[in-house]
């Protein structure tokens, strides 16, 4: 039997990015819920951010598992961003009236991460700190 295929989970800056491309079948939907989940507790991680840019349509079922691994990981102790929303997905979300509580969402990746990122820098790994010279005020 064929497995299909998995939706990959990638570590970046303390944060686990999950970037769902295309419709999912409610197996691979299950799977991915493992997997975050299993990434979570093996990975510590910070954020989790689901990024979205690639689905053209997200049915309730798909919303619903999206919003059920959300409140997962804020279970857990992750703070969770959900990017890359087409207008067409936003819309059709309004007009379900779905929502998903305590989950903030970013127009596209990189403000996803920006809006996940420490307050300060000591909370970022010493690789990842560079030094900026304090300047002398004028």
């Amino acid at each position: 039997m064929i497995q299909a295929s998995r939706v990959p989970i990638v570590g970046l800056f303390g944060n686990l990015i999950v970037s769902v491309q295309g419709g999912l079948t409610d197996g691979q939907v299950e799977q991915l819920r493992e997997d975050v989940t299993g990434s979570i507790e093996s990975r510590s991680p910070r954020g989790l951010i689901v990024d979205l840019s690639g689905v053209e349509i997200l049915d309730s079922y798909l919303t619903r598992a999206i919003r059920d691994i959300a409140l997962t990981a804020r279970l857990m102790g992750v703070r969770t961003a959900v990017c890359g929303l087409r207008p067409a997905v936003a819309i059709a979300l309004v007009e379900m009236d779905l929502e998903i509580p305590g989950v903030v969402t970013a127009l596209n990746l990189e403000r996803a991460v920006e809006m996940l990122a420490p307050a300060d820098d000591d909370d970022l790994p010493d690789d990842l700190v560079s030094e900026v010279p304090n300047e002398e005020p004028s």
